[in-house]
C-alpha cells in the first residue's frame, strides 16, 4: 500500500495576495512623474534674460519641485515596503518616474550650458542600462541596492540641486566636486550591477536546471522506494 504523504504546495503556483493598485506609493510615484513636465519648464525658463538681467526666480522654483520629487521617491517604497502595498505597477513606474526625473534634470542643465555633456551622457547611459538589467533578471530575483548605490543616489540628487540653484563663487566651484564624487560612484556601481546581475542570472540557471532535475526523478525513485517497502 503506498503511503500519503502531505505535498507542501507549489509557491509559484500559490497566487500573490492581492494589493490595490490606487494607493499612496503609486500616488506618490504617479506625482513624480506628473511633475516632471512643470519642473522642466522651470528649469528652462527660469534662466532666460530680461531688461534686468537673469530672471533666477525660476531656478528656485525648479529647485524646489526637484526636491519635493526627491522625498516622494524615498517614501514610496519605503511605505509600499512597510505596508505590504507593493504591485508590479510601482515595480514598473517606480525606475522609470526616477529616470524621467533626474534625466530631464541632465539634460536641461546640459542645454544650459551649466553641466558638460559627457556629464550626463555617461550618467544616463549608466541608468538606463541598470534599469534595464532590473528588468532582465527580475523573474530570477532582486538585487538589492548596495551602500555604494544609495550614496550615489544621494550624491546625484545632491549634485544635481546644486546646479539647478544659480550659484555663484565658491559654491558654484564646489558643487562640481559634489557631482564628480556622484560620477565616480554613478560608475563603480553600475559595474558591480553588471557583475551582481551576470552573477544572479547563473545561480538562478543552476538552481531551476536542479529543480528540475529533481522533480523528474523524484516521483519514479519515490514511488519505487514506497512499492519495495510495500
Amino acid at each position: 500500500m503506498t503511503a500519503v504523504t502531505d505535498v507542501a504546495p507549489d509557491p509559484a503556483a500559490t497566487p500573490p495576495s492581492s494589493v490595490k493598485l490606487v494607493n499612496l506609493p503609486n500616488a506618490l510615484t504617479v506625482l513624480r512623474l506628473a511633475v516632471v513636465p512643470l519642473f522642466a519648464v522651470l528649469l528652462l525658463q527660469g534662466s532666460h534674460l530680461d531688461e534686468n538681467g537673469p530672471d533666477d526666480a525660476g531656478r528656485y522654483w525648479a529647485t524646489l519641485v526637484f526636491a519635493l520629487a526627491i522625498i516622494t521617491d524615498r517614501y514610496d517604497g519605503l511605505i509600499a515596503r512597510r505596508t505590504g502595498q507593493v504591485t508590479e505597477f510601482g515595480k514598473l513606474a517606480d525606475p522609470i518616474a526616477d529616470k524621467a526625473l533626474t534625466g530631464t534634470a541632465l539634460i536641461g542643465l546640459s542645454v544650459l550650458e551649466l553641466l558638460p555633456w559627457w556629464v550626463t551622457v555617461v550618467i544616463l547611459v549608466r541608468e538606463v542600462g541598470v534599469t534595464l538589467l532590473r528588468f532582465w533578471v527580475i523573474r530570477h530575483g532582486v538585487i538589492a541596492a548596495s551602500r555604494g548605490g544609495k550614496l550615489k543616489t544621494v550624491l546625484q540628487a545632491l549634485a544635481i540641486g546644486l546646479y539647478i540653484l544659480p550659484l555663484t563663487g565658491l559654491l558654484a566651484s564646489g558643487r562640481w566636486w559634489v557631482m564628480g564624487a556622484a560620477l565616480v560612484l554613478t560608475v563603480i556601481t553600475g559595474i558591480d550591477y553588471v557583475y551582481r546581475a551576470l552573477t544572479l542570472r547563473q545561480t538562478s540557471a543552476r538552481a531551476m536546471k536542479a529543480a528540475a532535475a529533481r522533480r523528474a526523478a523524484g516521483p519514479t525513485g519515490s514511488g519505487a522506494r514506497t512499492d519495495t517497502a510495500a
